[in-house]
């Protein structure tokens, strides 16, 4: 049986390459659909449509009523086709029918609410006395490159993207060659939406090399970038060279506090959530649990029961634990686990891969005995695994939860409003969660402090990552 074919987006057109990538399903390691790859030659090629259109008064100097309609727009077409796309990212990601197809609602939601923005950017008028007007206004970047990762594709790329087109600039996309095809889809609505051409260029990249052209290319204004701390660095590097201000989410090693007097039903709803949604692929999980040593064994044993019971299987039958991305990274997962029970972690469930599937599933874990110092503890996995630690005092939680080089969320889990509030504001984090894992939304400011990265995303503060601020000082003669 044959299966589709899917091209990158330039220019405003369709182009295919003479190289393509054969995407897989998690699930079972077949084929799904085969992908452009595109080259340094196409990425030059995007590059320069998207400097066309950023100079141009068609996307930059339209009246801001004219972007409201083109993102509610872009919001309509999504919804339209978030069944297909939904079926299509499930097939090529692993996630389930139900997490996919939210995805693309969310990616719909992020247009909308930009769209409410995108009108209402207003500088300041800045008081200098008689003889003088000084105000501010804030203008596009220009060109904005987004190089988007595969464990939430369509949701992420559309949470830079609606800002940036909100505030006038154009677009260039690089998907993620994991899982670039629901992103196709998520170009399909946008064209129909009727934005100027080269506003919008997509890219599946060839490897390395047309990412770091990319970033070191002197026509970029802007990079946003979510994935790996060592790409991060990479990244940066190049944008260092030009000057290029930049928006950066690396992942994280998050913490949940969890004082006795926590609610056992919120934090296992939580646990649930935070660790193993997505098979753990997200960079806010929860990744490590800091547990009162009063109900230390208590929690082990629940934690470790809720893991067991839960339903393994390939997404499109919505199970509760879906397959990691790629064979590479269930090893890796395996690799890491392996070595903390060298170091002396004690497997309280799962631990290894699941022999009895075809595809990259990974058992969900859950290790005790761990201490500060294990790599479970300071690095990130990326999968269903959790660590649980000890802690004595408010003081030592606040010690081990900061421990880490990452800081981009953490959670406290307690019914004491002052304790919850004292360690909020002590956690070294960019968002903190109380007795709800990944509270919060789209209008919620989000991104990291150390190696999480800088600069944020979603909320109303995200918009001011794609606009640069002008002032004007006028003398006013006779005055």
């Amino acid at each position: 049986m044959s299966i589709q074919h899917w091209l990158n987006h330039i220019d405003g057109q369709w182009v295919d390459s003479d190289q393509h990538l054969t995407i897989l399903n998690p699930a079972s390691n077949q084929p799904v659909a085969t992908m452009a790859q595109a080259s340094v030659a196409d990425a030059e090629l995007a590059l320069q449509a998207a400097r066309r259109c950023a100079d141009s008064a068609a996307l930059t100097r339209v009246r801001p009523a004219q972007r409201v309609s083109w993102l509610l727009e872009i919001a309509r077409q999504i919804r339209l086709v978030a069944d297909q796309g939904a079926e299509i990212l499930c097939a090529e990601n692993g996630k389930t029918l139900r997490d996919a197809r939210d995805e693309f609602t969310e990616a719909a939601r992020y247009f909308e609410y930009y769209a409410g923005m995108a009108d209402k950017i207003e500088g300041i008028s800045v008081p200098l006395g008689n003889g003088y007007m000084d105000f501010t206004l804030y203008e596009p970047m220009g060109v904005s490159l987004q190089i988007v990762p595969w464990n939430f594709p369509v949701s992420i790329c559309a949470r830079s993207l609606a800002p940036a087109l909100a505030a006038g600039n154009a677009v260039v996309i690089k998907s993620p060659e994991l899982s670039p095809l629901g992103l196709c889809v998520l170009m399909q609505a946008i064209e129909r939406a009727g934005l100027p051409q080269g506003a919008v260029n997509l890219l599946c990249g060839r490897g390395r090399e047309v990412g770091a052209f990319l970033a070191a290319h002197k026509s970029v204004d802007q990079i946003v970038f979510t994935g790996s701390v060592p790409t991060g660095q990479s990244i940066l590097r190049a944008a260092a060279e030009n000057a290029v201000p930049s928006v950066m989410e690396l992942g994280g090693k998050s913490a949940a506090l969890v004082f006795a007097d926590a609610d056992r039903e919120q934090l296992l709803a939580s646990v649930r959530n935070g660790i193993f949604f997505n098979a753990g692929q997200v960079c806010s999980a929860m990744s490590r649990l800091l547990v009162e040593r009063s109900i230390y064994d208590e929690v082990i044993e629940q934690v470790g029961a809720l893991a067991r019971g839960l339903n393994i299987g390939p997404g499109s039958e919505n199970a509760e634990l879906t397959p990691v991305i790629s064979a590479a990274q269930l090893q890796g997962i395996q690799a890491m686990c392996q070595r903390a029970q060298q170091a002396g972690a004690r497997v309280v469930a799962g631990g290894d891969a699941v022999s009895s599937l075809a595809g990259n599933f990974m058992q969900p874990t859950v290790f005790c005995d761990v201490t500060a110092d294990m790599e479970i503890a300071q690095s990130e996995v990326f999968g269903p695994v959790l660590a649980i630690l000890p802690f004595d005092t408010e003081e030592e939680a606040i010690s081990l939860a900061n421990g880490t080089d990452f800081g981009l969320v953490a959670g406290v889990f307690t019914q004491n409003l002052n304790l919850a509030l004292r360690c909020s504001r002590r956690l070294r984090a960019g968002q903190v969660y109380v007795n709800e894992w990944f509270a919060g939304g789209i209008e919620t400011p989000f991104g990291g402090v150390g190696l999480s990265g800088y600069g944020r995303e979603k909320g109303q503060e995200a918009l001011y990552s794609y606009v640069r601020t002008k002032n004007l000082a006028l003398r006013i003669q006779g005055e």
